[in-house]
């Protein structure tokens, strides 16, 4: 199931960086993926259900051309993913050899997949940049998977960057990287993360006029009382 247009929309607004400070607030620490780098710097803000992929390290039998045909493939992967999606691939971290390439991106593309992230790297960078797939991931490489990875599963629980991502768990993306919102967790973030958001562009706009930090940021009880008439003028 995709998330409804509304809860998209809510998470659009909100930063990566201030949804872990939200979530930090409720205890979780290790929820920014590592490793997660725009491919292409200004792709915006993406928000989406992660739909996992698994990776594990190569073995010579498993990890060959003739394994793309195979029915537990990243091609099969592909044709399973929903449209609206964001596909989390675990590669571990391996940096020398691409999980996907430009037509694969470009097949997710025609799907509506909303974006790819990986702590892994990319390859045919040029084209994968043409087929129109935001994708973000730790740089590129020439060499194909199996030169390093052997594919193993979807829609299982992954690690990627050091996060623990289970299928159906929101991911939001944006230039600062890919942060994981535990689907337990989506109610509470959509009614505090918009107020964080709000409240961290009135300090700005307090520290563009000049005032200074201490009692600004965090907020004291005279400057929480300023904040709260703010508010109030602005309905």
């Amino acid at each position: 199931m995709t998330l409804e247009p509304q809860v998209i929309e809510i998470l659009k607004g909100v930063s990566t960086a201030t949804l872990t400070t939200v979530l930090l607030k409720k205890g979780l620490r290790n929820v920014w993926l590592r490793g997660t780098k725009p491919l292409k710097p200004g792709q915006g803000r993406v928000v989406g259900k992660a739909f996992t992929l698994r990776f594990i390290p190569a073995r010579e039998d498993l990890a060959t051309p003739a394994s793309w045909a195979s029915p537990i493939s990243t091609r099969a992967a592909i044709e399973a993913m929903p449209e609206g999606c964001v596909a989390v691939a675990d590669a571990m971290g391996v940096s020398d050899a691409g999980i996907f390439g430009d037509i694969l991106c470009a097949r997710m593309a025609k799907r509506k997949v909303a974006a790819l992230v990986t702590d892994g790297v990319m390859r045919d960078a040029d084209g994968v940049l043409a087929s129109g797939m935001k994708v973000w991931c730790n740089g590129v490489a020439a060499p194909p998977s199996v030169a390093g990875l052997t594919f193993v599963g979807w829609q299982e629980p992954i690690s990627c960057g050091g996060v623990a991502v289970l299928p159906d768990d929101i991911v939001v993306v944006d230039d600062d990287g890919a942060v994981l919102v535990p689907a337990a967790f989506l109610d509470e973030l959509l009614a505090e993360a918009p107020e964080q958001e709000r409240m961290e562009a009135w300090i700005m706009s307090e520290v563009d006029r000049g005032v200074a930090l201490p009692g600004l940021y965090p907020m004291n009880a005279e400057t929480k009382a300023r904040y709260e008439a703010w508010k109030e003028s602005q309905k």
